[in-house]
C-alpha cells in the first residue's frame, strides 16, 4: 500500500530540515498525526509567523520589527564590532554576559566549492558601518573551519585599509582538556594564540 499523498508531502517537507532522513521524517509525520488538533494549529501558527521575520539592513541580524534588538539597544558599546557567520553565533556571545558591543552577521561563509562568494554574504553593509567612523575594533569571530578561516582571512585583508583594530578569536585547548588528547590543529591554534605572561 502506498503512503497517503498528504503524509508523503509532510514527510518530504520535514526532510528539508538538516539531519532529518526519510525514517526520521516519517516518525515525525506520524507523531504529528497523533497530536491533538489544537497542538497542530499551534505548530502551523508558529511556522506561519516565521514569515514575519526579516533581516536587519544594518547588521544582518533577524528582526521582528523595523530595527533588530542589537541595533536598537542604546546601552551597547558603539565602538566594538564582533563579526560572526550566523545569528546563532551572536546568541552564543550574548550568553557570556561579558560582551556588550555590536554585532555584524554575515549570514554565511565564503565557500568557493559551493559557489558562495563575496557577493553572497553580508559584506557590503559591514564596509558601510566602518565608513561611519564609530567602530574602533572589529573582532573576527567566524568558525574555526576551512570556510570560517577563509572568510576571516579575506575580511582581515579587506578591512586593513580602514582605521580600525582587527582581531581574531583565539582558538585552542578547552578548559579541563589534556594535551595528549588534543589534535594537531587544536594544539597549533593554542600555540599561535598564546598569551604573554611576562616580557623581558
Amino acid at each position: 500500500m502506498e503512503q497517503f499523498q498528504t503524509i508523503e508531502k509532510l514527510v518530504n517537507s520535514l526532510r528539508k530540515l538538516p539531519g532529518v532522513g526519510v525514517k526520521s521524517a516519517e516518525r515525525m509525520a506520524y507523531q504529528i498525526l497523533d497530536m491533538k488538533k489544537e497542538s497542530i494549529m499551534e505548530m502551523i501558527d508558529a511556522f506561519e509567523s516565521v514569515n514575519t521575520i526579516s533581516i536587519c539592513p544594518i547588521c544582518g541580524s533577524y528582526m521582528e520589527n523595523d530595527v533588530c534588538p542589537f541595533c536598537s539597544d542604546s546601552q551597547r558599546e558603539q565602538d566594538t564590532l564582533v563579526v560572526v557567520s550566523h545569528f546563532k553565533d551572536a546568541l552564543a556571545f550574548e550568553k557570556l554576559k561579558s560582551y556588550h558591543g555590536l554585532y555584524h552577521i554575515l549570514n554565511g561563509s565564503l565557500n568557493p566549492a559551493k559557489g558562495i562568494g563575496i557577493n553572497d554574504i553580508n559584506i557590503e553593509s559591514l564596509v558601510k558601518r566602518l565608513l561611519d567612523g564609530n567602530i574602533k575594533e572589529v573582532i573576527l569571530a567566524t568558525n574555526p573551519t576551512l570556510e570560517g578561516e577563509t572568510t576571516a582571512l579575506f575580511l582581515s585583508k579587506l578591512l586593513d585599509k580602514y582605521q580600525v583594530t582587527i582581531s581574531r578569536l583565539a582558538y585552542g585547548l578547552p578548559m579541563g582538556g589534556q594535551l595528549d588528547y588534543a589534535d594537531e590543529l587544536t594544539l597549533n591554534k593554542a600555540l599561535e594564540g598564546r598569551n604573554i605572561i611576562r616580557r623581558d
